[in-house]
């Protein structure tokens, strides 16, 4: 830098109150003091020159060898960045930002170090400048590499270069010397108008911090942090600015990171805490419908043979049945549901689908697949799934109000670890349903999945549709995924794991035999005797009145324990019937113990819900919540006919 340009960047650089720019010798001892540093930490040049560095550090600090460290770090690394106590003049204490870093010459040798301070949270007040060691304060701002420091005159056109701002946006000095600053702004900044607006701020006020994006050389972007120090004279003119720049695309890429990894975790929070009321309130209705449709049942028995009465009744219990339907899917959005999963070839099961789709979705709607000739059998229960498939095509009908093209089709895949599915590494098959309606904006897609969340019109739709097919994926061990935008339709994938060999001889379900809906009577050769257990009374009368139109002999009992205990005082008892879920003791719980007092004693396990992976009881017969007469009946002759339990156990 020629002698002339050098010294005007010097007095420049000893203008600047913004930040203490110290430099420091080889050994640590201080050589040159700007008006920031005199601002800042109160000495004057003529009484911190030639001090040593540690000067500057607390008692504390210089007890516990920390200037000495610092230096170390300096020379090791390069540089350091601290933020901490200081000490000023007459003890004073200052909380600031601190870089020490090494300086080295054009031949790489070290010949000093550049300290630099700024006092956190900005004083107001003003200090006199005062200027020395112009040829130090060069070396130091040119040694600086972390920080873009450069001076721009007046005008905002560029005065000065330092080897940190060629690090930091890629420019040689001779390549922007005399040019404007504002082409380091990104060209919607430079439209908007903000380079001369934010120097205008610095004119105005003194100084402009901020941050935002600023473009490289090589027309890459970072995130910059940037301070605008307005300079003057002794008589206030304006003489320039100092512009300094920090590189901190780094922090700004971890703040995002942590603000997306926090709405994911809210959201996943969110939906986990509305499932768990979910599933809790369609237990209870589940309950309150066990009741309803087992007394209907027994009622029509006693109705007369008259078209009204039956008419009523039939109504009746068809509203009861599309509770029924309600419950399973609130416990699908739940996960609490209970699955039969087996091996299913989706193609076929689609195309098993079609009269169906046609009848639900109408002349307006044009159905499309799209299968290839091979796919892997998915692991899932075929019923819930076909549901799920038709709830999310009414979905996509009624997105297109004037008609539409929906296709349904599916791929292989293979999840590895890190996947945007964030499902476990293995084979999977991708289920998509695409419709050409709407769409929907990322605010709606956030809650699409809410159980009763609907954007249909008052009447349209229950809300449960998408949710009970989010469910159904979670409990399989796979993923909903939702795809769309406003105007452009939605893509609805349901990523399901590949059925294995194991799965095909683990997941089939014992077919229920066909029996004549005419035989409402137990398989025994006489009275049987039925213990029936459950918390909820309501539940418990409904369960022993359709016993005993079975012919039963039968004892009620509200809780596990006093089931235990009328088992173990001797009560007569050939087979039990008991909840799942009840307080203090479950009904699984209730048949172990029961199985450790009589070994081969049949037990019916009654729940509406899917916790139990497996019965953890050997021999015991699952009932699903609500239950009809017809049901009990099965349910207790496939328990007498489990092996090991004999005419001789009754």
């Amino acid at each position: 830098m020629p002698t002339g340009e050098e010294s005007t960047y010097g007095r420049m650089v000893q203008a600047l109150d913004t930040f203490a720019m110290v430099s420091v010798d080889l050994e640590g001892r201080i050589s040159s003091w700007n008006a920031g540093a005199v601002r800042i930490f109160g000495y004057a040049a003529d009484e911190i020159v030639g001090q040593p560095l540690e000067s500057l550090f607390t008692p504390e600090h210089r007890a516990a060898g920390r200037p000495a460290q610092a230096l170390d770090a300096a020379r090791q690394k390069g540089s350091v960045e601290e933020t901490g106590w200081l000490l000023g003049k007459q003890d004073r204490r200052v909380w600031a930002r601190t870089v020490l870093e090494a300086v080295r010459d054009d031949a790489g040798s070290r010949i000093g170090y550049a300290y630099m301070a700024r006092d956190i949270p900005w004083p107001s007040r003003d200090d006199e400048t005062r200027g020395s060691n112009e040829k130090q304060f060069s070396l130091l701002l040119q040694g600086v590499r972390d920080y873009a420091i450069y001076m721009l005159d007046p005008q905002g056109y560029v005065a000065s270069w330092n080897a940190g701002a060629e690090r930091i946006k890629g420019y040689r000095e001779h390549e922007v010397l005399g040019r404007h600053f504002s082409q380091f702004y990104s060209e919607e900044d430079t439209e908007a108008g903000r380079p001369a607006t934010n120097l205008e701020i610095a004119r105005k006020e003194g100084m402009y911090e901020g941050e935002g994006w600023r473009v490289r050389k090589d027309g890459s972007r970072f995130w910059a942090h940037v301070v605008i120090d307005r300079l003057t004279d002794e008589h206030g003119r304006i003489v320039g600015f100092a512009k300094i720049t920090r590189d901190v695309t780094d922090k700004k890429r971890a703040e995002h990171e942590l603000a997306v990894a926090r709405e994911a975790l809210l959201q996943a929070q969110k939906t986990e805490a509305i499932g768990q009321l979910t599933g809790g309130v369609a237990h209870d209705f589940n309950n309150l419908l066990m009741a309803v449709m087992g007394n209907l049942e027994l009622l029509g028995k006693w109705l007369p043979d008259a078209p009204r009465p039956q008419s009523l009744l039939d109504n009746a219990m068809a509203g009861a049945q599309r509770g029924v339907a309600l419950t399973r899917r609130m416990l699908a959005f739940a996960r609490r549901q209970e699955l039969y999963p087996r091996p299913v070839d989706v193609p076929l099961l689609v195309h098993g689908m079609a009269d169906l789709l046609r009848r639900s979705l109408g002349p307006e709607v044009r159905v499309g697949t799209r299968f290839p000739l091979q796919l892997p059998h998915v692991l899932i229960d075929a019923n819930q799934l076909e549901l799920a498939l038709l709830n999310l095509a009414v979905n996509g009908r009624d997105a297109m109000p004037q008609g539409g093209r929906l296709e349904i089709g599916a791929q292989a895949e293979h999840v590895a670890a890190g996947h945007a599915t964030a499902l476990a590494p293995g084979e999977y098959v991708c289920l998509w349903i695409a419709d050409e309606g709407h769409g929907m904006d990322e605010e709606t897609i956030q809650r699409a999945t809410e159980p009763f969340f609907t954007t249909k019109g008052v009447g349209k739709g229950t809300g449960l549709g998408l949710s009970m097919a989010y469910g159904l994926a979670e409990q399989s061990g796979g993923r909903l995924l939702l795809h769309s935008q406003p105007g452009k339709g939605t893509t609805v994938e349901i990523w399901l794991p590949v059925a294995s060999a194991a799965a095909v001889a683990a997941a089939a379900p014992p077919a229920a035999p066909e029996q004549d809906a005419s035989d409402t009577h137990l398989h025994t050769d006489g009275p049987l005797f039925v213990l029936v257990v459950d918390d909820d009374e309501l539940v418990l009368m409904s369960t022993m009145a359709m016993a005993e139109d079975l012919d039963c002999r039968v004892h009620g009992v509200t809780s596990a324990e006093e089931a235990l205990a009328y088992v173990q005082d001797g009560g007569k008892v050939d087979v039990v019937v008991t909840d799942q879920a009840m307080p203090g003791m479950t009904g699984a719980r209730l048949a172990g113990l029961l199985r450790e007092c009589r070994p081969t004693l049949p037990i019916v396990l009654a729940s509406g819900y899917a916790e139990l992976p497996g019965l953890p009881v050997p021999g015991l017969v699952r009932l699903g919540k609500p239950f009809t007469r017809r049901e009990l009946r099965r349910a207790i002759d496939e328990s007498l006919a489990r092996e090991g339990v004999t005419d001789d156990s009754r």
